[in-house]
């Protein structure tokens, strides 16, 4: 994250961003987090039933349902930090400034690189936050966020297979032109899966649509989604929180509505 990228943009072979003018290029292990979002609860699919099952963890983790303000949280990082390895470290009120500054911007945008928050003494956020970890914890936002996140709204009513086509190739060109969308990820009214990722890369041939993406849940590696272009659906694999198929997918922190 300290040079501009100057090619064409496109996705690499891993999913990856390559590079577009004036745009950071993202790095999974780089640009995202390095501690994740925890379930309250252990999930497990009933053999019998194929069913999804879930059972109350105990003791119960202390870092749950930030999955919406973790996903905003690594793209406002991406749009408006410059990481800066080759500057002498700051002290912990120093970056709790900074860690204010980041997540207080928009994620419509990008900063200008000259407007960056420079990020002293770190080559990237994973870097930061495992060494800040409790820090950005504290200042990315409450669960209360997840709860109250303005799109939400958008949940209750159907989508459509026509509408779902449209919205997976809005997001497609909207990963390829730089600005990597924040989704909503959900069964209503089951609710075996009500939950945030951030796209960050995509492949596409004549039957479907592959992203890739960051999910705050599981931060070593990215999850796929992928579109279906004959069932127009997006499905999920199996995860250690949701046993897998099919999925709507709407875009949050976009606009006003949502």
């Amino acid at each position: 994250m300290n040079e501009l990228v100057t090619a064409h943009f496109r996705t690499t072979g891993r999913g990856e961003l390559a590079a577009r003018p004036g745009i950071w290029a993202f790095s999974f292990h780089r640009d995202t987090l390095a501690f994740a979002n925890e379930t309250k609860w252990s999930y497990s699919v009933d053999a019998v039933t194929g069913q999804q099952v879930s059972t109350a963890r105990m003791p119960e983790p202390e870092y749950t349902l930030h999955c919406f303000v973790v996903a905003r949280s690594v793209k406002q990082f991406w749009l408006h930090a410059r990481f800066a390895p080759e500057l002498p470290e700051a002290d912990e009120a120093g970056y709790l400034q900074l860690i204010r500054a980041v997540v207080s911007r928009r994620v419509q945008r990008a900063s200008e690189p000259a407007a960056r928050v420079v990020i002293p003494g770190y080559a990237g956020l994973r870097e930061f936050s495992a060494a800040y970890e409790a820090l950005l914890k504290a200042e990315c936002g409450g669960a209360w966020r997840s709860y109250l996140q303005r799109g939400n709204w958008r949940m209750v009513f159907p989508f459509t297979r026509g509408q779902q086509q449209t919205e997976a190739a809005r997001l497609a060109a909207t990963v390829e032109s730089g600005l990597l969308p924040v989704i909503h990820v959900l069964r209503f009214p089951q609710l075996t899966i009500n939950h945030a990722l951030l796209l960050f890369g995509v492949d596409a041939d004549a039957d479907r649509v592959v992203f890739h993406a960051y999910d705050p849940n599981i931060p070593e590696r990215e999850t796929i989604l992928t579109f279906d272009r004959a069932s127009r659906t997006f499905t999920l694999p199996p995860l250690h929180y949701f046993a897998g198929g099919c999925v709507d997918v709407y875009e949050i922190y976009r606009g006003w509505i949502y």
